[in-house]
């Protein structure tokens, strides 16, 4: 193999395929990158057998062939190089690196042990905005709880039916879901759970990018992906293998009548539940007095160790008066996820499950427990 290649496209490639690399003492091909040459294009492929990404770069090739290196080594040592055309060659399965006063080998390894990076072709996919996509996927994806006993909630679980794909987290304690609208309805329904670190990074790299992302089903694993805007050839993908078994009927604990309902301002409520959060004790308990006849939310916490915090909210009160307490870090995540300036606050008792979501936007709701009184 032997390509020259811009140091700025190389550096943002490696930057990306190395995030599918974790540190495996088993196995240490994994720690590498291998390099490809296809057609006008270098392939960086990287893997932890869970989790693999694919990217290419448009290449001059001189040479076709292939080599596996030290992933985040050459990413470091790339990004001191000077910002110029960059040499790469392959010998004796090392790589040979020229630059602009530089020539370096870094040590390889056999190409023919890496792992093979799944291939799907003719099988069935659908394009989503992938901007709308990554937004939503943002507002649920730190809900899910890594759970051995239950691995169905440890990632996100996705359901594509005619024209609607709904995104659902939970860890048991709260639970998110986030509608997207599609613009071509699927020809029949899918579903799948895709594990949450998978998640993470398709909206680490592609959150950004304007355009159309191409998903692609198998029975077992699932790819994302997203195209170049110069060639029709996919920029970069993102396989993962999905997590086995049912997802909970999640619509279950989803309640359909309220006590109480509560429409206050998104900030001023977040403030002070912040606010509030300060001065809870071990369980990070800060309590609520609903009052529908002065039309005030008394939210209060206290601690033996600090001291105790009362403030008042004023808001549109409908319903019972009710007493209620909450685990501030699970109210303040939902408010953090809703991006609208009011929201609706829906109570059914003091141990039933409530709900959260943003006024005027029905796509996203966000369920939480409150702490039981004892």
């Amino acid at each position: 193999m032997k390509i020259e290649v811009l140091k700025e496209n190389l550096k943002t490639g490696l930057n990306i395929v190395e995030r599918a690399v974790g540190k495996n003492l088993s196995l240490p091909i994994l720690d590498n990158v291998l390099m490809d040459t296809e057609d006008n294009f270098l392939s960086l492929s990287s893997t932890d057998l869970e989790t693999a990404i694919k990217l290419w770069i448009l290449t001059k090739i001189i040479k076709k062939g292939k080599v596996v290196v030290p992933v985040r080594f050459l990413s470091s040592f790339v990004s001191l190089l000077p910002d110029e055309k960059i040499i790469l060659e392959e010998k004796k399965q090392n790589l040979y690196v020229e630059c602009k006063n530089f020539k370096n080998q870094v040590q390889g390894y056999n190409p023919e042990e890496f792992p093979l990076i799944p291939e799907f072709k003719n099988l069935e996919h659908i394009e989503v905005d992938n901007r709308k996509f990554c937004q939503g996927l943002s507002q649920i994806v730190d809900i899910a709880s890594p759970s051995q006993t239950r691995p169905e909630i440890s990632g996100i679980y996705f359901f594509f039916s005619k024209n609607i794909i709904k995104m659902v987290a939970t860890d048991s304690f709260r639970l998110a879901e986030k509608s997207i609208t599609l613009e071509n309805p699927v020809k029949k329904e899918y579903s799948f759970i895709l594990p949450q670190k998978p998640a993470r990074e398709i909206m680490n790299i592609l959150e950004e990018k304007d355009g159309l992302l191409k998903i692609h089903f198998s029975p077992n694993q699932i790819l994302f992906e997203f195209p170049m805007k110069e060639v029709a050839h996919p920029q970069v993908q993102i396989i993962s293998r999905l997590i086995e078994g049912e997802y909970p009927p999640y619509q279950e604990i989803i309640p359909k009548k309220f006590k109480t309902r509560v429409t206050v301002k998104r900030d001023e409520f977040l403030n002070q539940v912040k606010t509030a959060s300060l001065f809870s004790g071990k369980i990070n308990e800060v309590k609520f007095s609903i009052n529908s006849d002065s039309k005030e939310i008394e939210i209060f916490s206290q601690s033996p160790d600090i001291g105790e915090s009362r403030s008042n909210l004023s808001g549109k009160i409908e319903g019972e008066q009710i007493e209620v307490s909450f685990n501030h870090k699970f109210l303040i995540d939902g408010l953090n996820n809703i991006k609208g300036s009011e929201v609706t606050f829906d109570l059914s008792d003091k141990e039933g499950a409530c709900v959260l979501k943003p006024v005027g936007d029905t796509s996203y709701i966000y369920v939480v427990m409150p702490i039981k009184s004892t």
